[in-house]
């Protein structure tokens, strides 16, 4: 039994000799922005109080060489988060690829991480009034991965109890969540300036009943750059697999230019159709969007003015917002 026991604790000792952590970088950055927004039009959101508003945050960013990868951590956290808003982790195997774990925040891979590649100088058309409407994948818990072969470009990702927060290491996702989703998106240059892409998320979440199926949605993204000058449509359709829900088709275009090495302007456009389906009638959201930013060192000004008609896919509601802001990153 001694030597049973001395065999043992040997062959542990040798264990953790091999797995001794190797030497990490570990570095911190920061931002603070402030802004100014106004929004008006008929959807009952307009700002009554003060306009101006601040953030700050801090991102904590580590990587470190584990024999097989560079393993990389990344935690950010801002003035409104209880918690982490971004918790993401990945290995870079080289010509392996990349494995990511994204717990929140992180939008790694997919069609989430592809929604909208349309160029623009400050943000998207929709920001403040709509949203892109592809939602794929999501941050949440997300186990992702991404390469290229031959030119082509893959980023998938994959989660399983769809709707379950984020958890901590050995905990579970949270009871009664149902349904998976897998979702891949695939992109390539063909020639200098054009890039296209393409991709496709099956939420099964919404398969509970014999009315009801799995959320599929699909985008498509092309963006071509000549000098200072970018151009960009997407595609996207989103069918809604839950019972008596409506399904959704966008398209969507922009135009940005850099007029120098600081400053640089954009226009967008995009419609999100809603079909007919029972009592619900088919409307097509409207969204406009002009942005501009200045950059200089770390210091950045910005601006954005997106309106909505429609909004919400209801018709004669309006929807518009305007944003000023001021961004020192240190």
């Amino acid at each position: 039994m001694n030597n049973l026991k001395k065999i043992g604790l040997s062959a542990l000792a040798g264990s953790l000799v091999a797995i001794s952590a190797n030497a990490a970088e570990i570095s911190v950055s920061g931002s603070v922005e402030l802004t100014y927004t106004d929004t008006g039009g008929t959807s009952g959101n307009e700002v009554t109080g003060n306009s101006f508003g601040s953030n700050s945050g801090l991102t904590f960013t580590g990587s470190g060489d584990v024999g097989f990868g560079e393993v990389s951590m990344t935690r950010a956290i801002n003035d409104t988060n209880t918690g982490w808003g971004s918790a993401f982790q990945t290995l870079d195997m080289g010509d392996m690829g990349t494995i990511s774990f994204d717990s929140t925040g992180g939008a790694l891979v997919g069609v989430t991480a592809n929604d909208d590649l349309l160029p623009t100088a400050y943000e998207e058309s929709w920001t403040g009034v709509s949203g892109s409407g592809i939602a794929g994948v999501g941050s949440t818990n997300v186990i992702g991965y991404s390469n290229t072969f031959a030119g082509v470009s893959i980023s998938a990702g994959y989660t399983n109890g769809e709707g379950a927060t984020a958890t901590g290491e050995s905990a579970s996702s949270g009871a009664g969540a149902h349904g998976s989703t897998r979702d891949v998106y695939l992109s390539m240059s063909p020639i200098d300036g054009l890039t296209v892409g393409a991709g496709q998320s099956v939420n099964s979440s919404t398969d509970t009943s014999t009315t009801s199926t799995d959320t599929v949605e699909s985008v498509a993204n092309i963006k071509y750059t000549m000098g200072p000058v970018s151009a960009g449509y997407r595609m996207g359709e989103s069918e809604d697999g839950t019972a008596g829900a409506a399904s959704h088709s966008i398209t969507a275009w922009s135009l940005a230019f850099n007029v120098n090495d600081n400053f640089a302007i954009s226009y967008g456009e995009q419609e999100n159709e809603q079909k007919a389906i029972g009592a619900t009638v088919a409307v097509t959201e409207e969204v406009t969007g002009l942005s501009a930013a200045y950059t200089m060192g770390a210091a950045s000004v910005r601006f954005n003015h997106s309106e909505s008609a429609n909004d919400g896919h209801v018709a004669t509601v309006d929807d518009e917002t305007t944003e000023i802001s001021l961004a020192l990153s240190f």
